[in-house]
C-alpha cells in the first residue's frame, strides 16, 4: 500500500471502556471473603478433629483401665469384708467355745469334789477299818428354803449284812423353842398333813432320803430325831439340828 492510500476505517480495532457495576464487585468481595472464611473453619475443624481424636482415645482407655481397678478395689473389698466377717465368727466361736469349755470345767470340779466326799464316805462306811453295823441312820441336815420351809436330807446306812436290801419307812420329828417353851412339830405337823405317810426307803449299802417340811414361825428347832422301822427292826436316831449347804 502506498504512503498516500488512505486506511479503510474498518481495518480498524475497537475498544470499548464499560464501567463495572459497584454492587457485583462488592457481591464478589463478600464471596471471596465467604470462601476463605469457609476455608479457614475447614482447617480448624480438621486440625481440631486430628488434635482430639487421640486425646479421646487416650481418654476412653484411661477410663477403661479406671474402671477396671474399680471392679478390681469392689472385688478385694468383697474379699477383704468376707474374711472379716469369717475372722469375727471364728472369734465368737473361739469364746463361746472357751466359756463352754470354762463352765464344763468348772462342772467337772465340782462333779470331782462330790465324788471325793462320795469316796470319803463310802471309805468310813465299808472300809476295812469302819464298824459293821446293821441299819443306822448316819446323819440329817436341813437347807432353808424360804417362808419357813426346810429341804432334810437324811442317809441311811448298813454294812453288816452286805448284799442284802434294807427296806422300811422313816419318819422324824423336831424338837425346838416356841413362845419360850420346848415344842415338839411331829411328822404330820411338819407337812401340814394329818393324814401324810411314813417315807418309805430301800437300798443295799446306803440311801440319801429328802423332802420339804415346814415349820411354824416363832419356832427355833433344836433337835432332830429319827425313826426307822423295817423287817423286825426298829431305829431311832437323835441329832442336833445342822445346816447342810445349800444344792440346786
Amino acid at each position: 500500500m502506498s504512503k498516500n492510500a488512505v486506511p479503510n476505517p474498518d481495518s480498524f480495532v475497537h475498544y470499548r471502556i464499560v464501567a463495572r457495576d459497584p454492587a457485583t464487585r462488592r457481591w464478589m468481595v463478600w464471596a471471596v471473603a465467604a470462601l476463605w472464611l469457609a476455608s479457614l473453619i475447614a482447617v480448624w475443624l480438621l486440625a481440631g478433629r486430628q488434635a482430639v481424636g487421640p486425646q479421646r482415645a487416650t481418654s476412653q482407655q484411661q477410663t477403661q483401665q479406671l474402671e477396671k481397678e474399680l471392679r478390681q478395689a469392689k472385688a478385694r473389698l468383697r474379699e477383704f469384708d468376707q474374711r472379716d466377717a469369717t475372722l469375727r465368727r471364728s472369734d465368737q466361736i473361739s469364746r463361746q467355745a472357751n466359756l463352754d469349755l470354762q463352765g464344763t470345767l468348772a462342772q467337772r470340779d465340782e462333779e470331782i469334789a462330790s465324788l471325793r466326799a462320795d469316796v470319803a464316805f463310802y471309805e468310813r462306811l465299808v472300809g476295812p477299818t469302819s464298824p459293821r453295823q446293821g441299819l443306822n441312820v448316819f446323819n440329817a441336815e436341813f437347807v432353808p428354803l424360804g417362808e419357813n420351809t426346810w429341804k432334810y436330807q437324811i442317809v441311811l446306812t448298813q454294812n453288816l449284812n452286805r448284799g442284802s436290801v434294807s427296806s422300811g419307812r422313816m419318819r422324824f420329828s423336831v424338837e425346838g423353842i416356841r413362845d419360850g417353851k420346848l415344842a415338839t412339830m411331829d411328822w404330820a405337823q411338819l407337812h401340814q398333813k394329818p393324814d401324810i405317810e411314813q417315807q418309805p426307803y430301800s437300798f443295799r449299802y446306803f440311801q440319801q432320803l429328802e423332802g420339804n417340811v415346814t415349820l411354824p414361825p416363832g419356832f427355833t428347832p433344836q433337835r432332830v430325831r429319827v425313826w426307822l422301822r423295817g423287817d423286825n427292826v426298829t431305829v431311832q436316831r437323835d441329832f442336833d439340828w445342822t445346816l447342810a449347804e445349800a444344792t440346786p
